[in-house]
């Protein structure tokens, strides 16, 4: 049996150019912003206490 066609979608509209991406893992958290606004756009964070400070800075 063949999987039906999902082409027929509408096309994603961009919401909140300024918004982020986390994602939570185990062993590692990665975090991503609109690559226009920052030249490292992903980064890679420890799971350990020590490394949230890196993740969220306080101004």
């Amino acid at each position: 049996m063949t999987k039906p066609k999902t082409s027929d979608h509408p096309d994603l509209k961009k919401v909140n150019s300024n918004a982020a991406a986390v994602d939570i893992g185990s062993t590692m958290h990665m975090a991503a912003v609109n690559p226009d606004t920052d030249t490292m756009s992903v980064r890679a964070f420890g799971t350990f206490t020590l490394a949230c400070p890196l993740l969220a800075p306080r101004s």
